[in-house]
């Protein structure tokens, strides 16, 4: 765990970074100079409060406080973003009312995400079984009466032969990506991947009026989610050895000697509206793809309003079919005509419940999904 101080951390960020934590997500931010220190840009349900103590003390509870190695930017034009935005907002029947792309795109806030790359030398001894491709042709005998009786036919069948092997392998694997963070998994399976080709030595103006998320994951807690990669890599590389079309049971006792670690920030764009009951719901944009991710919620409150202006019309409809069948008493041509009125006034009050359904199952599918 590294705890540096005030002065270190100011010399090596190139400014003199705030930190804060959200009381309400529990999301640590480093912020650069000049950044007000406001609305947690991740849930933006409560302020951030301000972390005024010396780092090294708070170095126990944060796991890391250099400055990244590396760092992909955010590379969405503001069309891009503002078809993004577009695009997530279309297609809710009954939004809510601060539903709108505008809001969204007010509301924008740049974040970095860290993650972890680990370079890693490997030492093993490996077996396993490999697998070889190879065909076995075989003759069958048919008959049919159109091709003139038996006819022998030849027959191609793809098998597979399994063979051991087992070996040395001494290798350096790098840029392993490992979660910094606890909630890394949910985070990708909503947004995807990032490219780590693109990306760029850290430079303090980078971090110009962008947010940091400091990592909850230190290196040692990190390193069990890379061995598994590690050993996907050296299947890999121990199949192509010895030119196997497939292996299975891939077994290895591995020694890591040496390690190298890089911190790299990925960039992300979030903002939010506010449901029914005034409680911000966040979107996450990825800061390269442009895909986006949050609860796409409908208005039960728009529904109901759209339900009593239904019911009222049906209401209407009534009193006037009532109306007709009193005045059928005197005028009985009339009859009919109410009688027709209130068939009518039953079903577009009715017709009140479309709304009401309509929105519980596009959240309820909503849900689902999540």
């Amino acid at each position: 765990m590294i705890s540096p101080t005030t002065s270190q951390t100011k010399t090596q960020w190139g400014f003199e970074p705030k930190l804060a934590v959200c009381p309400s997500c529990d999301w640590s931010y480093l912020i650069p100079t000049g950044l007000v220190v406001g609305r947690c840009p991740h849930c933006f349900r409560a302020k951030l409060d301000s972390l005024d103590e010396d780092p090294a003390v708070l170095g126990e509870n944060l796991p890391y406080l250099l400055p990244p190695e590396l760092l992909l930017e955010h590379t969405l034009t503001p069309e891009k973003i503002s078809e993004r935005i577009r695009s997530f907002a279309s297609g809710i029947p009954f939004p809510p009312v601060d539903l709108i792309p505008q809001n969204l795109l007010q509301r924008l806030q740049r974040l970095f995400l860290p993650v972890w790359l680990v370079d890693a030398a490997v030492q093993a001894e490996w077996q396993m079984e490999a697998g070889f491709d190879y065909q076995v042709v075989s003759h069958q005998d048919r008959y049919s009466d159109g091709a003139g009786g038996w006819r022998s036919q030849e027959v191609k069948e793809n098998r597979v032969r399994w063979e051991p092997r087992r070996g040395n392998l001494e290798r350096t694997y790098q840029n392993i990506p490992v979660p910094a963070l606890e909630d890394h998994a949910s985070l990708r399976r909503a947004l995807g991947e990032f490219d780590a080709t693109t990306s760029i030595p850290y430079s303090p103006g980078l971090m110009e009026g962008v947010f940091f998320r400091l990592p909850d994951r230190s290196q040692q807690d990190a390193w069990p989610d890379a061995v598994p990669a590690l050993q996907t890599a050296a299947a890999r590389e121990c199949q192509q050895a010895v030119e196997a079309d497939h292996i299975r049971d891939f077994r290895w006792s591995p020694q890591f000697p040496n390690r190298n670690w890089t911190l790299m920030l990925v960039p992300v764009y979030t903002s939010y509206y506010t449901d029914d009951e005034g409680q911000p719901q966040t979107v996450i944009i990825h800061g390269q793809s442009g895909a986006a991710s949050g609860a796409r919620r409908a208005s039960l409150k728009r529904a109901q309003r759209s339900a009593w202006i239904v019911l009222a019309v049906a209401a209407v409809l009534f009193v006037l079919s009532l109306f007709f069948g009193i005045s059928g008493v005197l005028v009985p041509i009339l009859l009919p005509v109410a009688a027709i009125g209130v068939a009518l006034a039953v079903l577009v009050a009715l017709g009140a419940l479309i709304p009401l359904y309509t929105v519980w199952s596009f959240n309820r599918q909503g849900e689902q999904r999540r």
